[in-house]
């Protein structure tokens, strides 16, 4: 083999070797750029798992190269789409329903209140009833007062509430209705007639009764009177209810300034228990008891219950 032949194909290997070395460097370089550009390692397949905080490290760093600068937008979306894919689907579906449920909750107790305050505008009661009059005034003026009563017990219940109007008012009597039940044992005018001494002073000496003395012995009294007035009239009730020819009362008060606070009627009742015993039975006491047992109908003709009462009291006389 002659020299230059050797001489060419040494030229040949060298070439060979420096075109390879070119290629790896511009390899090397275009791998450097990509690292650059993704620096995480983003993966088409789905399988692969990301870190929020690698993700959120990579987008701090900073370079510049004009080449890294324009594939930014393309990086932040390629992220985004990564972001997509690491939140399971469940998850996220769960979220929503929770934040759905959350809301319709919030939405259907906005209507419960809402369709509660519209329902107290609605009722119209009596001016004497406010805002501020407490629940247990409130249940009594709306289920109790005006509605006509015929049972003994509960007559000489409100006869006894009604006398105490002198020392209390209407609510704070009635909070402790319920104890002066107990008390009184359920106002049985047999049993209260019966009591003695010792019971009289026991009662007078309970601070949550918070009666005096001289109210207890009123009421044990008012019970003896009643005992006999059951026997001589069959029942305290037909007693009390022929005075107004066993028919309430319908009156027409459009304001609270027309509401009496003693009729002729209530005089005339007071003078004849007043002459069988009772005590502290004036006209203004028996006009409360009155009211309140529904021998007169004294709710304003634009309260709810003033057409409520008015149809029970227009029913026919039965006693109980």
């Amino acid at each position: 083999m002659s020299r230059a032949t050797v001489r060419k194909q040494i030229l040949e290997k060298n070439q060979s070797y420096k075109d390879r070395e070119k290629e790896k460097s511009s390899q090397s370089l275009l791998s450097r750029h990509l690292k650059k550009i993704y620096p995480i390692g983003l993966h088409k397949s789905c399988s692969s798992s990301l870190s929020l905080s690698s993700i959120s490290l990579s987008l701090s760093q900073n370079s510049n190269d004009s080449s890294i600068a324009d594939s930014t937008s393309a990086l932040d979306q390629k992220i985004s789409f990564a972001l997509r894919l690491i939140a399971p689907p469940e998850r996220r579906e769960f979220s929503v329903a929770k934040s759905f449920q959350h809301q319709q909750q919030q939405q259907q107790q906005q209507q419960q209140l809402v369709g509660q305050d519209s329902s107290d505008e609605e009722l119209r009661r009596c001016n004497w009833i406010t805002k501020n009059s407490e629940k247990v005034y409130v249940s009594f003026h709306d289920e109790h007062w005006g509605v006509p009563v015929y049972d003994d017990n509960q007559l000489f219940e409100l006869l006894a509430l009604c006398g105490m109007l002198m020392d209390y008012n209407w609510t704070e009597i009635l909070k402790r209705r319920e104890l002066f039940r107990e008390t009184f044992a359920g106002f049985d005018p047999g049993v209260v007639a019966k009591m003695g001494e010792n019971e009289i002073t026991d009662i007078a000496a309970n601070k949550a009764i918070m009666l005096a003395e001289s109210r207890v012995r009123c009421i044990v009294d008012n019970a003896k009177c009643i005992v006999k007035v059951m026997r001589e009239f069959g029942s305290f009730s037909g007693y009390m209810w022929g005075f107004v020819n066993y028919k309430p009362t319908l009156n027409r008060y459009k304001y609270p300034r027309n509401v009496p606070l003693r009729s002729p009627k209530a005089e005339a009742i007071s003078r004849d228990l007043l002459k069988r015993g009772f005590r502290f039975v004036g006209p203004v006491i028996v006009y409360s008891f009155m009211q309140a047992a529904g021998l007169t109908i004294d709710h304003l003709v634009d309260c709810f219950r003033y057409s409520e009462c008015v149809s029970l009291a227009e029913r026919p006389w039965r006693h109980i």
